[in-house]
């Protein structure tokens, strides 16, 4: 069975996992996947990051971080553009996102995957993927 859309499969499996207190989470491979989960290792979100190889795909191994009281650090995640619902962003959209909002936007853009504070400052629009908090 195919997926139609799998950052929200990514998002769900990390929001499931969160729930139930796992410290581990392995996610189907995909190269949007790995650069969304790469940009959330980098802005602390997630502890680590490993990649497994299989005789598919690929596996995403996430290491989820927890605070001292084992509460997530992620809060909550939306996905904003979806296959039947596409949101874009221009560049002056994307610097007006980084004033007063709660966590961070990734965007798709033709530089790469990258936040809204590092779109903004290479004053580059594109598609938001979703926002974590």
């Amino acid at each position: 069975m195919t997926m139609t859309d799998p950052v929200a499969d990514l998002l769900t499996r990390i929001r499931n996992a969160l729930k139930a207190k796992k410290p581990v989470v392995d996610i189907p491979a995909s190269n949007l996947k790995l650069e969304i989960v790469k940009i959330l290792k980098e802005t602390k979100y997630v502890r680590d990051l490993i990649e497994l190889p299989d005789n598919r795909q690929g596996i995403l191994r996430i290491y989820l971080r927890y605070t001292r009281g084992d509460s997530p650090v992620i809060r909550g995640f939306q996905r904003i553009s979806r296959p039947g619902l596409r949101k874009y962003l221009d560049a002056e959209e994307v610097k007006r996102s980084t004033f007063n909002t709660r966590g961070m936007s990734i965007l798709s853009t033709s530089s790469g995957v990258m936040t809204n504070f590092d779109a903004a400052k290479k004053n580059i629009g594109g598609e938001i993927l979703l926002r974590c908090w």
